[in-house]
């Protein structure tokens, strides 16, 4: 975490925090702004917020960029991009006039203007809130379909993964994935891994139930399948399945089960056939081994968008709001 915030702050992207009147929120804005983490966008009324600044103590506000878009000269150019971009959906003029005036989409739409880097919001918005404008605005990256969440699991275990650091995928998006969807989750999961933990060289285990055809089944099929569209999507990828995870993280039982393969027993990127194993998986791992899980990180999005948990902490915000940072330098 030490290294994410470290790149951050060597380049400061502009990230936005539309949900500038919930106190962790804010509070974590004033410490990335004294620490010089990023260049902060608050979304609201300036009185208000600086307000309620004033009631926690903070002191750093004022380097914050604080935007109201019942206010601002760029509203009426940010409702006419919305109507454009929405236009073939039915949306209006006068529809897109008051949809601007919601902060998640209004800073989904400084971020297309070009006028911000990212944006990261969920201590008071659901999941699909945070979605909502950002695929209707951002839009998914070129050749991605689907949205998926990646997690970073740093654990104890330094012989496993890249120093004992894991990055895992998809762990809150798409239940039920397709191989295509499968193989995109793996893409950008990969590219996770090199644009948030820093890893130069992201190795992509499949994971299942079976090892290189040792049990039959439909849904080991669409990991074999997944794996070769990957493939495809990224031939520079290194990428290996089905494989079962241990063959995936241990040297002795990848060599026994895949000898010969580049990945199995030196995976440090871990991909799960479903939304549910990756789940349930990451939160045993996190509760039984004392990992420590941070995330999730949303990928596919063309900015980076991330959704907070609504019970998180002032310093979940903070570490986001870096996590966020480091995908927006790679995402340019």
């Amino acid at each position: 975490m030490e290294q994410i915030i470290a790149r951050a702050q060597s380049n400061k992207q502009r990230i936005v925090l539309p949900e500038s009147l919930e106190e962790r929120t804010l509070t974590a804005a004033d410490k990335s702004l004294a620490d010089e983490l990023a260049d902060i966008i608050l979304i609201g009324n300036r009185d208000d917020i600086m307000a309620l600044g004033a009631k926690l103590g903070l002191t750093h506000l004022d380097k914050a960029i604080i935007i109201d878009p019942a206010t601002s000269e760029k509203t009426e150019e940010y409702a006419q991009l919305l109507f454009e971009l929405r236009k073939k959906k039915g949306m209006t003029i006068e529809e897109a006039r008051k949809k601007v005036l919601d902060p998640l989409y209004f800073g989904c739409l400084i971020i297309k203007s070009g006028d911000a880097d990212g944006q990261i919001s969920g201590a008071l918005s659901t999941t699909g809130d945070t979605l909502r404008p950002a695929l209707q605005i951002i839009k998914c990256s070129p050749g991605i379909t689907c949205v998926s969440g990646a997690m970073l699991l740093i654990t104890d275990a330094k012989q496993y993964g890249e120093d004992g650091v894991l990055v895992v995928g998809d762990v809150a998006v798409t239940p039920m994935p397709d191989a295509n969807q499968l193989a995109q989750i793996a893409v950008c999961t990969a590219q996770t891994a090199k644009s948030v933990a820093g890893f130069a060289d992201p190795r992509v285990a499949m994971l299942s139930f079976s090892t290189k055809g040792s049990a039959k089944h439909e849904v080991v099929d669409k990991v074999v399948e997944a794996t070769q569209i990957a493939k495809g999507l990224d031939p520079a990828l290194k990428i290996d399945g089905e494989l079962q995870a241990d063959a995936a993280l241990v040297p002795s039982v990848g060599e026994k089960k895949c000898p010969g393969s580049d990945i199995a027993g030196k995976a440090n990127v871990l991909v799960f056939p479903c939304l549910e194993v990756g789940n349930i998986g990451y939160k045993l791992v996190q509760r039984l081994a004392g990992a420590d899980a941070i995330g999730p990180i949303l990928q596919g999005i063309a900015r980076p968008v991330n959704d907070l948990s609504r019970g998180c902490s002032v310093d979940d915000i903070y570490k986001m709001v870096a996590i966020t940072a480091c995908q927006a330098m790679d995402a340019k």
